[in-house]
């Protein structure tokens, strides 16, 4: 019998200690996270491009009450040749800025930014890599789920990228956590 109270205290202090650690994960002001999955290709760029990945490095800057936040992402997406072996790898940098909609538990929010976006040609055959630098925008949302030690979040952004002769637009679906 005192066993059982024992027990069953412990997994009552356990189930409101989570919550309780999960809210404060949101109370820090600088989080650093990673992020990967996904990326699809849209518009013209589906019409060369097979389906990608993308991985993420970001750093979030937040005050605790206010619902606008920073954050800065370093992302590598890959995308197959749809026809032969090239590959197009872009990596970029991008300012954003995030915000949060209010809600409990379970928190959507909307993101937006620019930033600078370096595409690389890769494939047999040709002598060295095709670079260029271009300017970028994002948008997108996601959800932000509240875990113990830390905060998983998913989200898709579009992304559109003005090249030389038009834009390159794609969609990375990500799921990342945040320390």
């Amino acid at each position: 019998m005192k066993r059982s109270i024992v027990l069953a205290l412990v997994a009552s202090v356990a189930l409101v200690a989570a919550p309780a650690s999960a809210q404060l994960s949101f109370l820090k002001p600088i989080s650093l996270g990673i992020a990967g999955g996904g990326s699809l290709p849209m518009s013209d760029f589906s019409n060369a491009s097979n389906t990608g990945y993308n991985g993420t490095l970001a750093l979030a800057i937040k005050a605790p009450i206010i619902p606008v936040g920073l954050r800065f992402d370093g992302a590598y997406n890959m995308f197959g040749a749809k026809v032969g072996d090239g590959k197009l790898h872009i990596a970029s940098l991008t300012g954003n800025v995030m915000y949060n909609l209010p809600s409990i538990g379970i928190s959507p929010y909307v993101i937006g930014g620019a930033g600078m976006y370096s595409s690389v040609v890769s494939a047999s055959g040709l002598p060295s890599s095709a670079r260029a630098n271009d300017f970028g925008w994002n948008a997108g949302a996601g959800i932000n789920l509240p875990l113990t030690m830390f905060r998983a979040f998913v989200e898709a952004r579009y992304n559109r990228v003005s090249v030389e002769g038009g834009s390159m637009e794609f969609v990375p679906l990500t799921f990342g956590i945040m320390f």
